[in-house]
């Protein structure tokens, strides 16, 4: 047998000047945007990513699949050395999702175009320490949000803006009863509470957080834990204080005093909702003045449905939490709380031995 002549048929390429790899640059980072966005994430965390690799971009000058651990170590150990945990992890998580669709989409394209192996810069030993599920909220006791409401009701009586104040009050309420996040809470419509379906009635939060900024996740909330009665004072008492038609489309359930050019109410922005609770806390519950927001508020409202009886799976569906795990870090029990479970638990094993013997 004998040795046969074999052409290489491949096309030679020109070596490629700045403009050809700036121009394929832009490209492929439009094709990164394209790729998050078909996998269903919303368009903000789509430009917090694409601005953090912007950030690494600028500093670094070349194009970033040119990156090395060692420039890397530079830019996390020095650059951002001393700024805040959470924007360190948050770049270093868009640089990681940067260079997995490099090596997935483009890896042989960018060798053939530059001769370089893509490889993600960080690794085991210079990866940002850390993680946003650090931070541990722990609620106030029953007895302590008894005491702010109680204040807070008390204040409606006397105080100088009625509507504003009760509306603050009721939406904290609902934070505290049934978990609603405070944005989820500013962007109910009036038709979105369903009085009607269930044993209690339900709330259609249209625009609950996804995962990991996967975009708007609805889910329907039951008004348990006297939601319902919290709502029907609001909408009954306080709601036509600031609009009179209670079934045009779009009406907010929690209106803000501003108004749109035609006449009807605006809705309500979150740093309302959250300067109201801050200011109830100061004046009715002083301990918690500084430490008080609407995350603490959804806390205790998982820690109190927990303790009532609801298991994890509900309390994962009312709060519309993705996994399980995330509900159990918004879980806070009393410190004897094992110990009473298990007394309880002995003391019905008692009564049904008693029962048999009987």
């Amino acid at each position: 047998m004998g040795l046969a002549v074999v052409r290489d048929l491949r096309v030679v390429r020109a070596e490629p000047g700045p403009e050809d790899i700036a121009e394929f640059e832009t490209d492929v980072l439009a094709g990164f945007v394209l790729a998050r966005a078909s996998a269903g994430l919303a368009d903000a965390t789509i430009r917090g990513d694409v601005g953090h690799l912007e950030q690494v971009r600028t500093w670094f000058g070349r194009p970033l699949w040119e990156m090395e651990p060692a420039d890397a170590d530079a830019y996390f150990g020095r650059v951002l050395r001393e700024t805040a945990k959470g924007t360190r992890l948050a770049r270093a998580q868009a640089l990681k999702t940067y260079f997995l669709f490099l090596e997935l989409r483009h890896k042989v394209e960018i060798h053939n175009l530059t001769g370089r192996v893509v490889e993600c810069p960080i690794d085991e030993l210079n990866r940002p320490r850390g993680g946003t599920e650090a931070m541990l909220r722990i609620p106030p006791t029953d007895a302590e949000v008894e005491v702010l409401f109680a204040g807070w009701r008390e204040e409606l009586a006397t105080c100088r803006k009625f509507a504003p104040t009760a509306r603050n009050y009721a939406a904290a309420r609902l934070m505290a009863e049934v978990g609603l996040r405070v944005d989820e809470a500013c962007r109910l419509d009036l038709h979105d509470v369903k009085w009607d379906l269930g044993r209690f009635g339900k709330l259609h939060v249209r625009h609950g957080k996804g995962a990991r900024g996967s975009g708007p996740r609805e889910r329907i909330v039951p008004l348990i834990n006297n939601a319902r009665r919290t709502l029907a004072w609001f909408v009954a008492d306080v709601w036509g204080h600031f609009d009179d038609d209670h079934v045009r489309p779009g009406a907010p359930l929690f209106p803000s005093e501003r108004k749109h050019a035609d006449g009807t109410c605006r809705r309500v922005g979150d740093d309302a909702l959250r300067a109201g609770l801050a200011e109830a806390a100061a004046k009715h519950l002083p301990g918690w003045a500084d430490t008080l927001t609407p995350h603490v508020l959804r806390h205790y409202a998982a820690s109190r449905l927990y303790q009532g009886g609801l298991d994890l799976i509900s309390i994962q569906e009312v709060l519309g939490h993705s996994w399980i795990a995330t509900t159990m870090r918004y879980v806070h029990v009393h410190r004897t709380h094992v110990e009473d479970a298990w007394a309880a638990g002995h003391e019905r094993a008692a009564q049904r031995l008693k029962g048999l013997l009987a």
